[in-house]
């Protein structure tokens, strides 16, 4: 199994939101979801640290991140048998929620859920705002009507709300494993309390039940 600090390398260029701190969320998440699900670990621990390889790349106009990380997977792990590379390299190719590409085999599964629990909770919003800081995105949008992940491309004009309502508050009816499923159930509560709690505040909703202060300061 290749190392983490031999995979460390590979995510030099990679933003915060997609660096190496993230991987190692996901690493740990990876772990305890196929321990509990009974899963082949050197292909998941290899998955996990390989799976977003490609994304300084694809932030550059290089093409979906998934299919090219897969293709350098098959480099990466050219001397391992090819049932075994084929495995690691379709996990990786398969984790996007916005891919075409659905997970099949209990590995793709695993590092599909663990990297999607990594994109919701405190984490999830912090890193949506830690991507909208770096596409240039305001802190609050309207969320268009039939707003969709195709419809809403992650561009200037996108915001971590519209990207709550596209991706985020569907990522728990996404997971495949019942260990994920679980741990999804509260990190989804917070994170949709927090989207509330926003909404309330932008529009200057959540103040209105405060007394106002009357004269030398005595709540009226």
């Amino acid at each position: 199994m290749i190392s983490v600090e031999e995979a460390r390398a590979y995510y030099e260029e990679n933003e915060g939101a997609h660096g190496f701190d993230h991987v190692l969320r996901v690493l740990s998440l990876a772990e305890r979801i196929g321990a509990a699900e009974g899963a082949d670990m050197e292909i998941v621990c290899t998955a996990t640290l390989l799976h977003d390889i490609y994304r300084a790349q694809e932030m550059q106009g290089g093409g979906c991140h998934a299919q090219a990380g897969a293709e350098r997977v098959r480099q990466i792990l050219s001397g391992w048998p090819v049932e075994r590379v084929e495995a690691v390299a379709q996990a990786v190719e398969a984790h996007r929620f916005r891919g075409g590409v659905r997970p099949e085999s209990l590995e793709a599964q695993v590092l599909y859920d663990a990297d999607k629990l990594d994109s919701i909770g405190a984490i999830g919003v912090a890193r949506a705002y830690m991507m909208a800081g770096k596409l240039g995105q305001r802190l609050w949008t309207e969320v268009p009507e039939e707003a969709s992940a195709e419809k809403n491309p992650l561009t200037a004009e996108h915001s971590p709300p519209i990207e709550f309502e596209v991706k985020l508050k569907r990522v728990k009816e996404s997971l495949f494993t019942e260990t994920a499923k679980r741990m999804a159930e509260e990190r989804h509560r917070f994170m949709a309390e927090f989207f509330a709690r926003l909404e309330e505040e932008v529009g200057g909703r959540r103040d209105m039940h405060i007394p106002p202060l009357g004269a030398g300061g005595v709540v009226e």
